[in-house]
């Protein structure tokens, strides 16, 4: 049935314009679909191989992930920081029956006078295979390093404080420091606590075996990580690396493909189209229905299979590409490798290929089945039909679209966000299935205009007005183009201009120090004394879990405070809105967003979980407005220090003072520099947004052309038609123009409004303001999209009229 037969080839073959639009807007499908699915997959089989394990065959660890509902609700989130177990499960560990040893491994950061230093526990070199060059291993005050003598004493500084080691041993290189195993878990910062526990098994027990008697005898209490499984142990940030590819992948490749795939079907539907007239003479002639389908079925199976297998190729470069730029954003390790399997790529040349017999089928549907006399007279004037199935699909999503906007702007925070997501897609489903109506009633309003223009003018008006179907086809890419990018690129301005006000607002301290690996527990009270320094304060910065609506958990920015509230203020204007702000053990001020999401108020208990997943139910005892600019948690460093990787103070505010007084304590920045470097780290965690607005702009923007180049090259009868009647070259590329013109303006007054009906309801819930839209941007925007669709228009009409006049 599929086979091609002699009219879809003889089709093909004297319509190569129509083929050639469709096989690109195919194949530009197909590359999308496929890099998307290909970083999904890559981001479920990813791995890093062990390196610092590599020696340990069982290692045993905490769950990375907070979990939260019960029964079929059940979920996770990957906690911000480290979790650990508890130091007793070493000896547990080492029950097992095949365990030959159970040893902890303990790593922390710490600073020697040389600078940054790894600190590690000497009983982790069982696993690791660091050797002694001299010396002994390190008692209890004593430490093991290279670049120093046995006998000599370094200072270090550990999250518990700086002090004086003797040197009991040395190793070849590099900058690591080893300690007792005692003094390592008491020096950590997160005392009682280890990051693994590494199982060696005795002689002739298999890591199987191990695996499943260590797992037997700690229960529930850790995870059992055996092969490729111990690099995510080893590197956590693994684990929000799998995350954000398979967000990639899934969540923006989803609504990717469903952007392309109606791309392409208009662009299909229009090819179509444009042979109507040659459907109703073959009907004329004695074509039955079954055969008009099967020509158009064998015209997809000589069309698709190939746009599809080409449109692969570039879209493995653009997911590998992808890739790297993820790897040199931090946000993937580099360890991590592509993943092009054979699923994605069969997966995308099917869809490809469905996507062409669907939408062909149904733009031929009406043609094929009616009368071979009614099919001609609807060939020759166009008829503006609401169909049964897609016109009230159309309005359930225009409705839904409304409802979605009225919701939004009801909500505030992430409640306001997750309701403006639908509104852009609702509203863009609306646009695609009502695409005839929506272009008679562009044409008509912006033809309004120009019926007063000249005679071009007027004629491309009336053009727009009685071809609707083809200006749909043309419109609706653009919409798309205009509205996904505009979404995505003003969420990110709108949030960095909000961010910056409440920076600017926000930041009372003259002076703020950092340094790596943070600062020395008694910065705070030296900076203190400094002279003319009236108040100082620490910051500890990191990420904890807080309730989000739904009965969800979400990130939110914290902060945990070394000193008093009254010298917090001093430094930061949180705008507190209601409650008092203390830093008493206990109690969380958090931003108002925070609270409205997780439905709670003053004096409740806030149940979130700490930065290694602790729970922890701290009572409210204030609400502020800055949370996106400082932090939307506040709380005493006491607090949060346990439950960090590093129990180092991050950040040291001043008032008053001098730079040269403070340089001692680390790197010195004003409060220019410090919102400036603020806007940096904005920046890097907007590229991805950039990215997806880029990659799904220029895919949109290309069928766009695509689609008015087919509908140009469609028209050189009509053309031709216009030029023997009178009509000079000139007036009949004025009149292509002026038409491209509308198109283009209709796409974006359209995309605009949908990209504002999500954006206004998205920034008053998470910032409380209004979206903001840098004018030079938007005009980049809308002069791309004129200039590519007049491009588009008047580049094939000059080779249709060219080829006119030579053929006179």
């Amino acid at each position: 049935m599929f086979l091609p037969n002699g009219l879809a080839r003889a089709a093909v073959r004297f319509r190569p314009a129509a083929f050639v639009g469709t096989f690109v807007a195919l194949a530009l499908a197909a590359l999308i679909v496929s890099a998307c699915g290909i970083l999904l997959e890559t981001g479920l089989r990813a791995t890093v191989p062990p390196h610092r394990y590599a020696g340990a065959p069982v290692v045993a660890a905490a769950d990375q992930k907070a979990h939260y509902g019960h029964g079929d609700s059940a979920d996770s989130e990957p906690v911000p920081d480290r979790a650990r177990l508890d130091a007793s499960l070493v000896a547990k560990a080492a029950t097992a029956p095949g365990a030959r040893t159970a040893v902890a491994d303990v790593t922390f950061p710490a600073r020697s006078a040389k600078g940054p230093v790894t600190a590690h526990n000497w009983g982790s070199t069982a696993f690791t295979g660091d050797r002694l060059t001299a010396g002994r291993a390190p008692g209890p005050g004593e430490v093991v390093l290279a670049h120093a003598g046995v006998g000599d004493r370094v200072t270090l500084t550990t999250p518990t404080g700086t002090r004086a080691y003797r040197v009991s041993g040395t190793t070849g290189t590099g900058t690591a420091v080893w300690f007792a195993d005692s003094d390592a878990v008491r020096l950590s910062g997160h005392p009682g606590r280890v990051d693994a526990v590494a199982v060696l098994p005795k002689p002739g027990v298999s890591t199987g075996t191990l695996a499943v008697q260590v797992s037997h005898v700690l229960g529930n209490r850790a995870e059992v990580h055996t092969g490729d499984d111990r690099g995510t142990v080893e590197d956590p940030a693994l684990a929000a690396a799998k995350e954000t590819l398979v967000g990639i992948g899934g969540s923006f490749g989803g609504i990717a493909a469903m952007v392309a795939m109606f791309t392409a079907a208009g662009a299909v539907a229009l090819a179509v189209g444009q042979r109507a007239r040659e459907f109703a003479l073959l009907r004329a002639v004695g074509a039955t229905p079954r055969q008009i389908r099967r020509t158009i079925a064998a015209e997809a199976l000589l069309v698709a299979p190939l746009a599809g297998l080409l449109g692969c190729l570039p879209g493995i470069g653009l997911a590998a590409w992808w890739l790297g730029q993820l790897k040199d954003k931090g946000a993937v390790p580099e360890a991590v490798d592509l993943s092009p399997g054979w699923i994605p790529l069969v997966t995308t040349v099917g869809a490809v290929l469905l996507t062409a017999l669907a939408a062909g089928y149904l733009a031929a549907r009406r043609s094929s089945r009616i009368k071979p006399g009614e099919a001609l007279r609807e060939a020759s004037v166009e008829r503006l039909r609401f169909g049964w199935i897609r016109t009230p699909l159309g309005v359930a999503a225009l409705v839904g679209g409304f409802v979605c906007a009225g919701l939004a702007a009801s909500l505030t925070g992430e409640d306001a966000a997750n309701a403006s997501l639908g509104i852009v897609m609702l509203f863009m489903l609306a646009v695609a299935l009502l695409g005839p109506l929506v272009a008679r009633l562009c044409a008509g309003l912006f033809g309004l205009p120009l019926r007063g223009a000249g005679a071009p003018a007027s004629l491309a008006a009336a053009n727009s007005r009685t071809n609707a179907r083809r200006l749909a086809s043309a419109i609706t890419p653009i919409v798309l183009a205009m509205a996904f990018s505009s979404v995505l690129v003003f969420m990110h301005t709108s949030e960095d201009r909000a961010t910056a006000r409440q920076q600017h607002a926000g930041i009372l301290a003259d002076h703020i120090v950092t340094a790596d690996p943070g600062l020395t527990p008694d910065a705070v009270r030296q900076a203190a004394r400094t002279p003319e320094v009236t108040a100082a304060v620490g910051l500890l910065k990191t990420t904890v879990l807080v309730p989000a609506s739904g009965g969800g958990l979400t990130q939110a920015s914290a902060q945990g405070v070394t000193g008093s509230a009254r010298d917090l203020a001093t430094v930061q204007d949180l705008d507190v809105k209601k409650g008092r702000l203390s830093l008493k053990p206990g109690e969380i001020a958090v931003d108002a967003s925070v609270a409205d999401s997780a439905n709670r108020a003053i004096g409740d208990r806030l149940p979130v979980r700490l930065p290694d997943g602790t729970r922890a139910e701290p009572r409210i005892v204030a609400t502020y407005g800055r949370g996106l600019g400082l932090a939307q948690v506040t709380m005493a460093r006491a607090d949060l220090a346990a439950h960090v990787s590093s129990a180092f103070d991050t950040e040291l505010w001043t008032k008053g003072g001098t730079p040269a007084a403070l340089t001692s304590l680390g790197t010195v920045l004003d409060r220019a520099d410090y919102t400036t470097a603020q806007s940096v780290d904005r920046e890097l965690n907007a590229w991805a947004n950039a990215v997806m607005a880029a990659v799904l702009g220029g895919f949109a923007a290309v069928a766009a052309v695509n689609t008015l180049v087919m509908t140009v090259l469609d028209r050189r009868r009509e053309l031709g038609t216009l030029r023997l009647i009178g009509s000079t070259r000139r007036q009949v590329l004025r009149m292509i123009r002026w038409e491209a013109l509308l198109v283009a303006l209709a796409g974006i007054v359209l995309g605009t409004a949908i990209a504002l009906a999500t954006l206004v309801p998205m920034m008053n819930g998470l910032t409380g303001e209004g979206p903001y839209i840098p004018p030079l941007v938007y005009g980049a925007f809308a002069g791309t999209i004129i200039v590519l669709g007049l491009t588009a228009a008047g580049l094939p009409a000059r080779a249709a009229l060219r080829r006119d006049t030579l053929e006179e």
